[in-house]
């Protein structure tokens, strides 16, 4: 069987620093099996690098060399000659609420670096490294890539192995905003191998709701859009080529809470292989009475609220250069009468009872896994997938755009997303039973994420405290604080 589907190791690395700040982020120490041993070293310690490598060495890769000058920990993942992307979480550049990034919104650099030294490793120096993510619609891409030190990323690489590290922002056009509303768009770029729509139909996790779906609400005030696209038995997302031609992808999320599925590890993290957000569904309008997950109960004010908006979506989009004026007082208006989504109020399915996030995310898991490069659907895994979580430094509470640093030390390794993300709950102290992502992601499907009973999921770790069986595991973890939607809901111990 594949390992993608079987493997039920998870490697804990644990006790390392903070982070190097120095681009490009090559390790203090010149390690035996280092593909670049003439190069600079870092001026100062580099607890990434050295976590990164232990979490490999954990996981017993190439174990007959291992630590040895021969040690190529990713030969049994990477082929020589092979495309392998790697897609971190570049959500976006700022926080909501927050100044900065406090190096608790997007996967570090120096995580990035590390993983592509080995991958390049096991090139042999033949084959493509891409870097790749569709950030948040309003994300500026440039930005991001200077906060994780890209370019000198880049550099390195022309410099000291004549070898070209492609960086791509899938998404087609970025949203422009004042206030958090949209007021326009701008083209990008996009994925230059275009894109593709590949659709689930019976097997998209929103078969069995089909009654419900004029109700989903993607990205962006346009329903019809996301209602073309999620109908009966069609269930279709449009995905990066770049993705889909890849031998391998390695995810590289970053540890942090999420406000409609509770936490953003893997599963959650292939949001960004889809190019158009609006094709994407968020969460369901209107109450629970009404087959809605927008809001936790049914309020009164909730269906005025919901009047309102749907009238503003329809009327907003018509009055041209006036967005521009109109945007800051109505978002100024709306929050003093409805209340502030970023300081307590629960809306937009940004709370425990969302049904709609967690099925979105999964059918992208499925299709990561079984749809092949024109789009058709698989019975077997067609690309290779590995994992590496950047928990060097966490973001908790208001998850994933405005989460507060949570210093952990810890990065995380392993072949099947499902067992990375169920340890990575344990650790941040959640109930996996209480998260509709992961609670249905072990489920019996006709595609399977995972084949294996998960109270077998082992834990491999340089501490005592994380080793053994994830089912073994005692106390409240790391006690990560939820997103307020998901709070005395998700934690374990209350």
């Amino acid at each position: 069987m594949n390992p993608m589907l079987t493997s039920r190791s998870v490697a804990i690395s644990a006790g390392h620093g903070a982070y190097p700040q120095s681009p490009p982020y090559s390790p203090q120490e010149c390690y035996p099996e280092y593909p670049f041993r003439s190069g600079p070293r870092s001026p100062g310690p580099n607890a990434a690098y050295a976590a990164v490598r232990q979490a490999l060495q954990l996981l017993e890769l190439d174990t007959d060399r291992s630590l040895s000058a021969g040690w190529n920990p990713l030969t049994g993942i990477i082929k020589r000659g092979d495309t392998v992307v790697l897609k971190p979480n570049f959500v976006r550049e700022f926080r909501e609420t927050r100044p900065g990034h406090g190096d608790c919104l997007i996967t570090h650099g120096s995580v990035i670096r590390a993983v592509l030294d080995y991958a390049y490793l096991a090139l042999e120096g033949c084959g493509r490294i891409i870097i790749a993510d569709a950030p948040h619609n309003d994300a500026d891409f440039e930005a991001i890539a200077r906060i994780a030190g890209l370019q000198e990323i880049q550099d390195f690489y022309r410099r000291h192995a004549g070898f070209e590290v492609e960086v791509y922002d899938l998404r087609p056009e970025r949203a422009r905003k004042i206030d958090g509303v949209i007021v326009g768009h701008e083209p990008l770029p996009g994925d230059p191998a275009g894109y593709v729509r590949v659709n689930l139909g019976l097997d998209s996790e929103f078969a069995e709701i089909n009654h419900l779906c004029h109700r989903l609400y993607g990205s962006e005030y346009d329903t019809s859009e996301i209602r073309r696209h999620h109908h009966d038995d069609v269930h279709e997302y449009l995905i990066s080529k770049t993705v889909l031609d890849a031998d391998v992808v390695i995810s590289l999320p970053k540890l942090k809470t999420h406000k409609k599925t509770g936490m953003t590890v893997n599963l959650k993290n292939l949001v960004g292989i889809n190019g158009n957000k609006n094709w994407l569904p968020h969460h369901r309008e209107g109450t629970p009475s009404q087959g809605g997950d927008q809001f936790a109960d049914d309020g009164l004010v909730h269906h005025m609220e919901q009047r309102l908006m749907t009238g503003f979506r329809r009327v907003f989009p018509l009055l041209g250069p006036l967005r521009s004026v109109i945007a800051g007082p109505a978002k100024s208006l709306g929050t003093r009468v409805f209340g502030d989504t970023n300081n307590g109020t629960i809306r937009s399915g940004n709370w425990y009872g969302n049904d709609t996030t967690w099925r979105m995310v999964l059918d992208l898991n499925r299709i990561l896994l079984y749809a092949d490069t024109e789009g058709g659907i698989h019975d077997r895994p067609v690309r290779r997938f590995f994992s590496i979580v950047d928990g060097v430094i966490g973001g908790e509470g208001n998850g994933p755009l405005d989460p507060e640093p949570k210093p952990l030390g810890i990065v995380t390794a392993g072949f099947n997303a499902v067992a990375v993300d169920l340890a990575c709950a344990r650790l941040m102290g959640f109930d996996r039973e209480r998260l509709p992502m992961l609670k249905h992601a072990y489920r019996e499907h006709p595609l399977p994420l995972c084949t294996f009973p998960v109270d077998d999921i082992t834990c491999c770790s340089n501490t005592p405290r994380f080793q053994g069986r994830l089912s073994r595991f005692e106390g409240p973890g790391f006690a990560f604080a939820p997103h307020f939607g998901w709070r005395n809901h998700i934690s374990i111990g209350g």
